[in-house]
C-alpha cells in the first residue's frame, strides 16, 4: 500500500522527476550520470519517490496518426440537472466510452470538458450522435476540433532548479 503523506524531497528529487517527465524510458545509469550520484543511490531515490506518490506511473506516447486516430475535439457539455444521481449516472457513462480520453468537471458555462480522438470527422459525427446523444443527463454540447497542438508538455509547472 502507498503511503498518502507525501515526504519532503530535495533538489536531487526534482532533478530526477524532471528527467523521468521528460524520458520515462532513461536507464537507472544515465539518470544517475545527469543527477551526479551513483547508480544505487539514484535507484533508491526513484523508488522512495514512487512510494511516497510524487511518481504515479510510466506511460509510453504513442503515435495517433500512425494508429489511424486522426482528429481530437474538445466537447464541452453541460447536465440536465446537478442532482448527484445524474452526475454520477453521467461519469459512469462516460467513462466506458473509450473516445473520450480526458473528461474534466469545469467552472463556466458548462459542466464538463471532454478531449475526444477519433479517426475522422466521421467517426466524430458517430461519438456524437450515438454514443453521447444517448446520454440522458446530457442537456446541451459544443464541440470544438483541435487544428493544430502549439504547445504540448507532459512536465508538470514547477520550480525544479
Amino acid at each position: 500500500m502507498k503511503n498518502t503523506m507525501a515526504t519532503k524531497i530535495d533538489q536531487t528529487d526534482l532533478k530526477i522527476l524532471k528527467i523521468l517527465q521528460e524520458d520515462g524510458r532513461i536507464t537507472n545509469l544515465e539518470l544517475s550520470n545527469q543527477i551526479g550520484l551513483s547508480p544505487a543511490p539514484t535507484l533508491e531515490r526513484v523508488r522512495k519517490l514512487e512510494r511516497n506518490n510524487y511518481i504515479n506511473s510510466y506511460h509510453a506516447t504513442v503515435n495517433e496518426k500512425v494508429l489511424g486516430v486522426g482528429l481530437k475535439a474538445f466537447i464541452q457539455l453541460s447536465l440536465t440537472r446537478q442532482m448527484d444521481n445524474a452526475i454520477e449516472s453521467f461519469q459512469e457513462k462516460i467513462s466506458n466510452i473509450d473516445e473520450v480520453v480526458e473528461c474534466f468537471q469545469v467552472t463556466g458555462n458548462f459542466d464538463y470538458q471532454l478531449k475526444v480522438m477519433v479517426k475522422d470527422i466521421e467517426s466524430l459525427d458517430v461519438l456524437i450522435k450515438e454514443k453521447l446523444g444517448k446520454i440522458e443527463e446530457i442537456r446541451q454540447m459544443q464541440s470544438n476540433v483541435i487544428l493544430s497542438a502549439v504547445k504540448l508538455s507532459k512536465v508538470v509547472p514547477f520550480q525544479y532548479n
